[in-house]
């Protein structure tokens, strides 16, 4: 099937299907500078043992560790600006057609595009929290006791470790994750993948609860197979081509 092809059929499986999800990985924002963690020869876990620093063990047991590696990452990683495939996706749920959107990615991008009813199952660089009172703190706040190296910062209440916003190695899956289980279990009769990999569980499972299923990824999956259509190509191109079809034939203020 040629692009344009694969660009029609993709338009018309989102028509066609009321309770239209996206799933998000990292390589929808590669194009902002983040780098994704698995692409042969560029990928973040190539270069760093994801466990020797961003897990929860290290944080407790090595907190000068973290602080000073996996937390140094997820400062850069705040201060990326959306590409055009965040706003693409955002104007997917403008037009009327997007349900809903989860995303593995903790930059927090899809939000500043401006999608609404977004999912972010690995926490966000928005905030962090004191362990000790849990008192919430802007990620700005641990950023600025880093940089003047009080390392861990500590919450001005209690003065116990302040922690990031984020779901670590070693962290229990956020609350609502098993709630939105069970909606995508139940509602989601389409899915699009966009930039994931689909090996990081357990939200790699969420795809196999999907009805029907679409890929936007540069790797292979385990789930191509199975998915009405793979497109391997540029996903803010894709994404852009998509929305310009659908607008196309959609009446939208």
């Amino acid at each position: 099937m040629e692009y344009a092809e694969k660009i029609d059929r993709l338009s018309d499986l989102i028509k066609e299907h009321k309770r239209f999800y996206v799933l998000t990985g990292a390589g929808v924002s590669t194009a902002s500078g983040v780098p994704d963690f698995r692409s042969p020869g560029t990928g973040l876990w190539e270069k760093i043992d994801p466990i020797a620093t961003s897990s929860v063990e290290v944080l407790y047991n090595n907190p000068r560790l973290f602080y000073e590696a996996a937390f140094t990452r997820f400062a850069k990683i705040s201060s990326a600006e959306p590409n055009q495939g965040h706003y693409m996706l955002a104007r997917l749920e403008k037009l009327g057609y997007l349900r809903g959107l989860i995303t593995q990615n903790i930059d927090g991008l899809h939000v500043q595009a401006g999608s609404k009813k977004v999912w972010e199952v690995h926490g966000h660089l928005r905030s962090g929290y004191c362990l000790g009172c849990k008192k919430k703190y802007p990620f700005e706040a641990l950023v600025q006791q880093v940089e003047l190296k009080r390392i861990p910062p500590v919450c001005q209440i209690c003065h116990s470790m302040l922690r990031p916003d984020v779901v670590l190695f070693g962290d229990p899956m956020p609350a609502f994750f098993f709630e939105l289980n069970q909606e995508i279990q139940t509602d989601c009769d389409f899915m699009l993948v966009v930039g994931s990999s689909l090996v990081v569980y357990p939200v790699a499972d969420l795809p196999r609860l999907a009805k029907k299923l679409a890929i936007i990824n540069n790797q292979p999956t385990d789930y191509d197979g199975r998915a009405e259509m793979v497109i391997r190509e540029d996903i803010s191109q894709v994404l852009n081509d998509l929305v310009e079809k659908l607008e196309s034939e959609t009446k939208i203020v």
